[in-house]
């Protein structure tokens, strides 16, 4: 709180929070002009400082009037400048924040080979800017929310007009409006505020920190949160396969992007399935399995002391707790603790005839499989249901490993994103829209306009 007295007795109070605004350009430009040579007179007189400052300094920067004592201490808190004139019932504020900032970079968790190397940044402005200077367009509107009772934290709704569903507006827009919390941090307090099913394992709503992601999307139809304070936006609705696609899909020629999909998806179904088949094969239906290759497996586990469900269990939860690991240790040992910690434990428990073989295999082909999925917060649902798949496989062999396909089948066609279904557009099947799911039609080959279902 400083006080300045002006050479007519003019009385200044200014209000603001130490590091958080620009004062030097306020204090050089416009306090010491008034404290040494007062009000500046032209042609037509200027008779007091609040005429002054919304004469002189309008212009020069964003400054608006606030007539609330509610409204000032907010406006302060997040870091304006607030003015208070003697004799004048109101408070002029002043946008002139200036606190430190990450700059712009390239995106860790989104990194691709072709395409932009930008990527969002905790700053809400900046965010919102990246998005307009790639769509320009008037029916790019975005709304503002304020939601936390302490953090205050300011949340934009982006959409485009005409493209996004109505529908799905309003109920966003009702969902952020019910949510009642003391802190917003990050994006993921309000996803969990606005899915539809919070006890469902897979993601109803998409994070991303690349800005042409998001534009992308909201050319699709859809909608993008973006919070203040985190450089992750929050796109909905989405669908099963949102999380199966890369954005290199769309910066390569879609004649490769076939073949890659093709293996993006097998692999991304021997991640969740080949530990139950491999125990539903071996300990149920050995038949089924050539002979020869049957002979080599049983040889192989001959000194194993536990049964094939336990020894794959173990070596599953050893391989989840190594990647654990590696993602909080230091850049520089996670890589190495994950790929010497797997390689060390698994020869050791190899030679000590506590694992077989085969067992090392099979986890070794589940993890690279499970590495072909783009998105993280796709993987964490196949992480667990591969344990479920498991368990029900060495209780009740492919009987089990088929009841657990089918729930699973029942649980994804039963769940909607915003009124979007979760399979879609497999199931309901829409021929429209299907071009973007298992393969990658050039984009001259698409046509009509997406009405927040959206394919990426």
């Amino acid at each position: 709180m400083r006080t300045y007295i002006l050479n007519d007795g003019s009385k200044l109070l200014l209000l603001y929070i130490d590091g958080m605004i620009r004062l030097q350009s306020i204090e050089d430009n416009v306090l010491r002009p008034l404290i040494n040579n007062g009000l500046p007179q032209g042609i037509d007189r200027i008779r007091s400082l609040a005429e002054m400052l919304g004469r002189e300094w309008l212009p020069l920067t964003n400054v608006k009037t606030e007539q609330t004592l509610e409204g000032l201490i907010q406006h302060i808190l997040k870091g304006s400048l607030a003015l208070l004139v003697d004799g004048m019932a109101s408070s002029l504020i002043a946008q002139v924040q200036d606190f430190e900032t990450r700059s712009v970079q390239e995106p860790k968790k989104e990194s691709t080979l072709r395409g932009s190397k930008e990527g969002f940044v905790e700053n809400i402005r900046t965010n919102t800017s990246m998005i307009r200077r790639r769509i320009v367009h008037p029916d790019l509107k975005m709304e503002s929310f304020t939601i936390g009772r302490y953090t205050q934290t300011e949340v934009v709704l982006a959409y485009i007009r005409g493209l996004a569903s109505e529908k799905v507006l309003a109920e966003v827009r009702e969902k952020l409006g019910r949510i009642e919390a003391d802190g917003i941090i990050d994006s993921s307090y309000i996803e969990e505020w606005i899915e539809n099913s919070s006890f469902s394992i897979f993601p109803q709503i998409q994070n991303t920190e690349r800005p042409d992601i998001a534009a992308v999307s909201l050319l699709e139809g859809k909608v993008v949160l973006i919070t203040n304070g985190t450089p992750f936006a929050l796109i909905l609705p989405v669908t099963f396969w949102s999380g199966l696609q890369s954005a290199d899909d769309y910066f390569e020629r879609f004649v490769f992007i076939i073949l890659t999909r093709l293996i993006r998806y097998t692999l991304t179904f021997v991640s969740l399935a080949l530990p139950a088949i491999y125990v539903a094969l071996s300990t149920f239906h050995p038949d089924m399995i050539p002979s020869s290759l049957m002979i080599n497996i049983a040889t192989a586990r001959e000194s194993s002391p536990f049964p094939t469900v336990i020894e794959l269990f173990l070596m599953m939860f050893i391989f989840d707790g190594l990647q654990e690991a590696g993602v909080h240790l230091p850049n520089q040992l996670g890589p190495v603790v994950s790929i010497i910690g797997a390689l060390v434990i698994g020869q050791a428990a190899v030679e000590a005839g506590l694992i077989s073989t085969p067992i090392i295999i099979v986890i070794s082909l589940t993890g690279v499989a499970a590495y072909t999925i783009p998105r993280y917060s796709s993987t964490l649902p196949f992480r667990l249901i591969r344990y479920l798949l498991l368990i029900v496989s060495g209780l009740l062999g492919f009987v089990g490993f088929t009841f657990g396909i089918i729930f699973l089948l029942i649980h994804l066609v039963m769940l909607e994103s915003f009124g979007t279904p979760y399979l879609s557009p497999v199931a309901p099947f829409d021929g429209k829209r299907i071009k973007d799911v298992v393969i990658r039609y050039p984009f001259w080959a698409k046509k009509g306009k997406s009405k927040g279902g959206g394919k990426r």
